[in-house]
């Protein structure tokens, strides 16, 4: 696995490969407008495909009104989400995965495309939260602790070596996943993710990232930690 430790080309990538978002969203009205609205700005016309776990609150509605696809989920969970996705999806070259809840910035994603465009044994290239590159500020809490631990699970059970496992912006080369049907129906389905890159036989690149305090209402809970801790133990 290769790690970029500098900062990225946040210029538009070249090239125009079919491309892919998908945003699992669950009670994210608050988050979704901003996070689509700053991804038409950055990838222009994009197809955006929110998989809603059948939210009680607005997310679906938002989420037409800025222009997005959306697609009611079967069952629950973040990682159910992505399954469904990769099902429904046809004809595309890469695959976005984004937060619904702004906390990622979109201004990585073309250097993140082009990683992919300009190296074909890459699969996925991923942001990383915690490199030392950057200013972490208040990241040094029970979010930062929770991760560096299970980072640290991850590289010595799951065989999988990365600084941040569990980070939410990815771009994937189809290829690597278009067959894929993950078991993880929660927050685990990044672990398996980053399994199956490798499998597969590609690399995984991971380049620095800033990251934002979300909108809307916190979802991850200590419970969640167990889940991705029983998944990198238990394939």
């Amino acid at each position: 696995m290769l790690r970029e430790v500098n900062s990225i080309n946040e210029k538009e990538p070249s090239g125009s490969l079919p491309l892919q978002v998908i945003i699992a969203a669950f009670n994210e009205e608050e988050g979704i407008g901003l996070t689509i609205a700053e991804l038409r700005r950055v990838l222009g016309d994009a197809l955006c495909l929110v998989v809603d776990g059948n939210s009680t609150d607005n997310t679906a509605v938002v989420a037409r009104e800025f222009g997005a696809v959306v697609l009611f989920q079967k069952g629950k969970g973040k990682g159910d989400a992505i399954g469904d996705a990769i099902v429904s999806i046809h004809d595309t070259e890469q695959v976005v995965i984004i937060d619904a809840d702004y906390t990622y910035p979109a201004k990585y994603l073309p250097g993140m495309i082009r990683i992919l465009q300009e190296n074909s044994d890459v699969g996925m290239v991923c942001g990383d939260r915690f490199s030392d590159d950057l200013d972490l500020g208040d990241k040094h809490g029970a979010l930062y602790f929770g991760n560096r631990v299970l980072a640290f699970i991850h590289g010595l059970m799951n065989g999988v070596q990365m600084h941040d496992p569990l980070t939410g912006l990815r771009v994937i080369r189809w290829a690597a996943i278009k067959d894929w049907r993950p078991k993880s129906k929660s927050f685990d389905i990044e672990v398996e993710l980053n399994r199956q890159i490798e499998k597969e036989g590609y690399r995984i690149v991971e380049v620095p990232i800033d990251y934002r305090p979300r909108v809307g209402e916190k979802k991850l809970q200590v419970k969640d930690g167990f889940t991705i801790l029983r998944r990198i133990l238990v394939p």
